[in-house]
């Protein structure tokens, strides 16, 4: 981050802003929202400072700035058009560590203002770190038609209810639980519809209802995709959001990672060849075991959890112990990186199948139906194949294959990572040899490969 986004309380907080032209006006006007007690500094004083005067109890002094101006103030704004005045205001501000915005002119900020989405109490800012303020706009005007002014009603409300509901649920899990029911159900509903009184005696009613027990925990088990964070589902991204622990897989990337609640626990129990942080029994044990505390649980999963995904094994033993769940399907690795490499799984002059397998190696062998895998007109797609490569390729020719058959490999598909390297059997191999190519990957087999080139649009769509 080049800026480190905070919110500073200025209620009754003196703020110096230096000039009173239109843009001095601008600012002062948030200023005064915030409740600031503003001094005004300008040679020339516009019409426009001089209506805000009485209305926000401006002090105005009508002179050039000198360094000898800036005193206790809590921030300063220099919103002029003089290059050398809006230096020295810098300077003097940044000798006494008061937080400082020169107007236009980042270089001289220690902060910046933001695009204000303003449902006090609720704020929410967007910014560009000065470098593209039309665009912090626009992102702004996009956020301000999904969060209705209501949504400003609903937190004083929950404001006027939170040492009440504090008193009556003692635990913070559960009254974080208690809170997101009510942020999302019906009493919001009642709020936004403008029935504020029905929506207060409706929370009311719910919080006395509320039972003083230990709930029993449950688990998500969510596909979390190829890798491109935008490919999660709504309702991944939102039980993410809720969950009290997150256990992830190697698979799982940071981006996607982070996405997850700020404060949520996080558990790694990745797996890759020779080496897993966590045996698949020991995964089981834990998420039950996460459960019954009370926790609710998400199962990050790289893909899909039902595509060699080993969910059916967990979901297996949280029905055993009665815990409660949920599967979330994702975007598997199969179509997210055949999508993303310009190779379509399908095509009616290819492919009328498509089967996907696992190329996992055991005592140094690849145990599969060859002679299945080996017939023509179908795509083959193989997870986990990197280090069988070679051996997936000798198998398939001595099963019948030919030969110049297409094959391609696929490097963290749908990600800036990607790298795809095409071939045939017999070249392949060789090819991917001569190359840097990490896990995860996926191969994908059949005449279909052949298309690669021309629809290779995610390759072709990204810069230099």
């Amino acid at each position: 981050m080049d800026y480190f986004p905070v919110f500073l309380k200025l209620k009754d907080q003196a703020c110096l802003v230096v000039g009173a032209g239109e843009i001095a006006t601008r600012k002062i006007e948030l200023l005064a929202r915030a409740g600031a007690n503003i001094t005004v500094i300008a040679s020339e004083i516009s019409p426009s400072v001089l209506s805000l005067q009485a209305t926000h109890h401006l002090t105005l002094l009508q002179k050039p700035f000198s360094a000898e101006d800036v005193v206790e103030f809590r921030l300063v704004v220099s919103a002029t058009n003089d290059e050398e005045t809006n230096r020295l205001v810098a300077k003097t501000a940044g000798e006494k560590n008061i937080p400082v915005n020169v107007v236009d002119n980042p270089e001289l900020c220690s902060f910046i203002f933001p695009a204000i989405i303003d449902r006090s109490p609720i704020i929410a800012a967007v910014s560009s770190g000065g470098a593209a303020p039309v665009l912090a706009r626009l992102l702004r005007a996009k956020i301000e038609t999904v969060i209705p002014p209501a949504y400003g009603q609903l937190a004083s409300l929950a404001d006027k209810f939170r040492d009440k509901v504090k008193q009556h649920i003692k635990q913070p899990a559960q009254r974080r639980i208690f809170w997101e029911n009510i942020l999302q159900g019906s009493v919001a509903e009642l709020v936004f519809s403008g029935k504020n009184q029905q929506a207060e005696q409706q929370l009311e009613q719910t919080l006395l209802q509320q039972e003083q027990v230990t709930k029993l925990g449950e688990v998500y088990l969510v596909g979390a995709g190829p890798g491109a964070p935008d490919l999660l589902t709504f309702r991944a991204l939102r039980l993410m959001q809720q969950a009290d622990v997150v256990v992830y897989d190697r698979l799982v990337s940071p981006e996607i990672l982070d996405l997850a609640r700020r404060d949520a626990e996080k558990i790694y129990v990745g797996k890759q060849r020779q080496d897993h942080a966590l045996p698949q029994e020991s995964i089981n044990t834990l998420l039950a075991h996460l459960a019954k505390a009370g926790k609710r649980v998400v199962r990050l999963k790289g893909g899909d959890p039902f595509i060699f995904g080993r969910g059916g094994e967990e979901i297996e033993t949280l029905m055993q112990q009665g815990i409660n769940f949920q599967v979330v399907p994702g975007i598997t690795a199969a179509s997210g990186c055949a999508t993303y490499a310009g190779i379509p799984l399908t095509h009616r002059d290819h492919a009328q199948s498509c089967t996907f397998v696992t190329g996992h190696l055991k005592d140094n062998s690849i145990n599969l139906n060859w002679t299945q895998l080996a017939a023509p007109n179908q795509t083959i797609v193989i997870y986990m194949g990197l280090v069988g490569l070679e051996k997936i390729c000798q198998a398939l020719i001595a099963h019948g294959s030919p030969n110049d058959l297409p094959i391609a490999i696929v490097q963290q598909g749908t990600t800036s990572n990607q790298k795809v390297v095409t071939g045939t059997l017999t070249t392949l191999p060789d090819l991917v040899a001569r190359q840097d190519i990490k896990p995860p990957t996926l191969i994908i087999i059949g005449t279909v490969v052949t298309l690669h080139d021309k629809l290779n649009w995610f390759q072709a769509s990204r810069p230099d």
